[in-house]
């Protein structure tokens, strides 16, 4: 049965909530066009310190700190063909380096976990649509109920329009455009500078962690926020 939470509970929730709400801020500006960055010969990671640091790695984007342990960033492969093959529109570019594509993806599924912590949080806490039958879904049984009530095929809609934008967006790069891997040109606060490319990436790489661990959480604990 329900029960109701102690003014001291209630604090903490909206306490953490707010500071979800404040990481995922960044997650809205538009990355600037990459820096131009060396690599010392044999220099080491700055993370990793006994692993040499890869030639991709050169300092170029915001947040680089020699992170490759699998080398990913390596790898002789264009992402791009994969969308449009070059033969198709005679596409006038190389293409893009991996590491263009490894950092597209690492802005992406960030910004996509700093707002599914604050959406999975808000709905725990009590925030539903405003409808009887969402009531009393929690955050973990919501894939479940959303797929019984047949409101997935909305969610594909509004994925597959947002991925097609992406993928025009990925196409004009490859051609030349000088797009910076994550640039939509959505600032409208005017916020980008160095400091506050750095602080998104950061809290892009935290979100992913830590979303992981929340899912994980509730499902061993099968209990709402926090989750113990």
């Amino acid at each position: 049965t329900p029960t109701r939470s102690s003014p001291s509970s209630s604090a903490t929730m909206k306490i953490a909530l707010a500071l979800c709400l404040a990481t995922g801020v960044s997650a809205f500006q538009a990355p600037t066009a990459a820096r131009a960055g060396t690599t010392t010969v044999n220099a080491k990671s700055a993370s990793v310190p006994f692993l040499e640091v890869p030639e991709a790695l050169d300092g170029t984007y915001p947040g680089d700190v020699g992170f490759d342990p699998v080398g990913f960033t390596k790898l002789d492969w264009d992402m791009s063909e994969t969308i449009v093959p070059k033969e198709a529109f005679g596409r006038p570019s190389d293409g893009l380096p991996m590491v263009y594509w490894m950092r597209e993806a690492e802005l992406k599924h960030g910004r996509i976990c700093m707002i599914a912590i604050v959406g999975w949080i808000s709905v725990d806490l009590g925030f539903h649509f405003p409808s009887a039958k969402y009531e009393c879904i929690s955050s973990l049984s919501a894939h479940i109920a959303m797929v019984a009530e047949g409101n997935m095929g909305f969610m594909l809609l509004v994925v597959s329009t947002l991925e097609l934008v992406n993928s025009i967006a990925l196409y004009q790069a490859a051609n030349g455009s000088g797009r910076a891997a994550g640039d939509f040109a959505l600032d409208p606060f005017k916020m980008t500078n160095d400091d506050m490319l750095v602080k998104e990436i950061t809290h892009c790489r935290l979100a992913m962690l830590a979303f992981s661990g929340l899912c994980t959480q509730a499902a061993l604990y099968e209990k709402g926020f926090p989750y113990f």
